[in-house]
């Protein structure tokens, strides 16, 4: 039972039944329309006082309202009452105006839907009312009966009075059922009528799926950059602390190499961060690459401390951009991990070399942490992964040797190719 009540008086049905009324609302310039038409076209003087003449008036309107929805707002505006009124998500509607022929039919048929359905329930809702009220009152005010009311002749009847409350009732609850079953229908009509198209779905996720592309890469590009430099200064001042009093040149020196790591790093979150910022102008730092900025990377994660070991059996500046760019951050990438999960002083290698086409990057170091031995584990070589794959490339991690004492990275990336 409260089931019921809910379902014919909640607040849903009553909001859907506010935008049943507003469409009622919308109908009576049409309706004034129609009657402008039907009345010379009948010869009557007098449409209002001939109900029939009024639901021709209501008919010949309609067709008035379908043509006047083609204008733009009319989709939006309406998109907007279904949401608010009638319970939709707002992502089975289409936010714009319509454009395409079809859209512009569907919406053509959903105003003269809202329209005709909204009539007829503002119509039984402004009629019923009063009549169930003179219903359920009439036994208390017998004298009723008498009047001028022009009650229909069956209250004459002596049953009549005491059955005509439950009558009155019954007609309320019947138009509150008509207005929730109506609602209902045009809470289920509305997204076909009035929701994107295919081509809209398509485009919308394609949208979703680019900046979803733009974040990931975002996402790379800041950690790579700031963690390696996080790691790379963490790593440079605990070294200059140790041999701050034994070994002043090298002090010197780590301070030196955290300086230039971090305007390094500044300039790169520049770049980074560029891609955020509309109308980039030409002043934003360039991306680093492999040609121009590996031997500064390698010189700065030496100054840590830590053996770097470089063999670079290729020509970094004949490398395609996009790959020297790309081949540039994963090398970071790799030392940022070897230098986080080696041992103190232990010896890191690197080797870029070109073979069959393909750049070949492998970097391999001790194995001292539980991060370090985990293949595929961490953020850092997820990205390393991605950027591989996008440049139809491919990455290998994981620990080698007798007893599985080194952790060895491998990239390779075409030279040529789909990027």
């Amino acid at each position: 039972m409260k089931g019921a009540a809910r379902l014919l008086f909640g607040r849903r049905a009553r909001l859907r039944w506010v935008h049943l009324i507003l469409g009622g609302a919308l109908a009576m310039p049409y309706v004034l329309l129609g009657e402008a038409i039907i009345g010379p076209a009948t010869g009557s003087q007098n449409v209002f006082g001939s109900f029939p003449l009024q639901l021709a008036s209501f008919g010949a309107g309609l067709p008035i309202a379908a043509v006047t929805s083609l204008f733009p707002l009319t989709r939006p505006l309406e998109a907007a009452a279904v949401r608010w009124l009638c319970g939709v998500e707002a992502d089975r509607l289409a936010p714009g105006p319509a454009r395409t022929r079809g859209e512009k039919g569907r919406t053509a048929a959903w105003f003269t839907l809202h329209l005709g359905v909204g009539g007829i329930i503002a119509g039984m809702s402004l009629a019923l009312p009063p009549f169930a009220a003179v219903l359920i009152a009439l036994p208390v005010f017998a004298g009723l009966r008498g009047t001028r009311l022009g009650l229909p002749e069956v209250l004459d009847h002596p049953w009549a009075p005491a059955l005509a409350p439950v009558v009155g009732l019954a007609s309320l609850v019947a138009l509150a059922g008509c207005a929730a079953g109506c609602g209902a229908l045009l809470a289920h009509w509305a997204p076909r009528l009035l929701g994107p198209t295919p081509e809209d779905r398509v485009a919308a996720a394609e949208a979703r799926a680019a900046d979803l592309a733009v974040r990931n890469r975002l996402a790379r590009e800041l950690h790579d950059s700031v963690g390696h430099a996080l790691s790379a200064v963490t790593l440079q001042a605990g070294a200059a602390r140790r041999v701050l009093d034994s070994d002043p040149e090298f002090v010197r020196e780590a301070l030196a190499a955290i300086e230039d790591t971090i305007r390094r790093t500044v300039g790169e979150l520049d770049a980074v961060l560029g891609v955020l910022r509309e109308g980039d102008g030409p002043g934003t730092a360039p991306a680093p690459t492999l040609a121009a900025d590996l031997d500064g990377l390698l010189a700065r994660s030496r100054a840590g401390g830590r053996r770097v070991t470089a063999t670079v059996a290729a020509d970094p500046g004949a490398l395609p951009p996009l790959v020297s760019r790309e081949a540039y951050r994963i090398v970071q990438e790799g030392l940022s991990n070897a230098l986080r999960h080696a041992g103190a002083g232990a010896a890191v290698d690197v080797r870029v070399e070109v073979a069959d086409g393909a750049l070949a990057i492998t970097v391999e170091n001790p194995v001292t942490g539980p991060a370090a031995s985990r293949p595929g584990g961490g953020h850092g070589l997820r990205g390393i992964a991605d950027r591989a794959r996008l440049l139809g490339g491919a990455m290998t991690a994981g620990t080698t040797g007798p007893a599985g004492e080194i952790f060895r990275l491998h990239v390779r990336l075409p030279l040529k190719g789909p990027a």
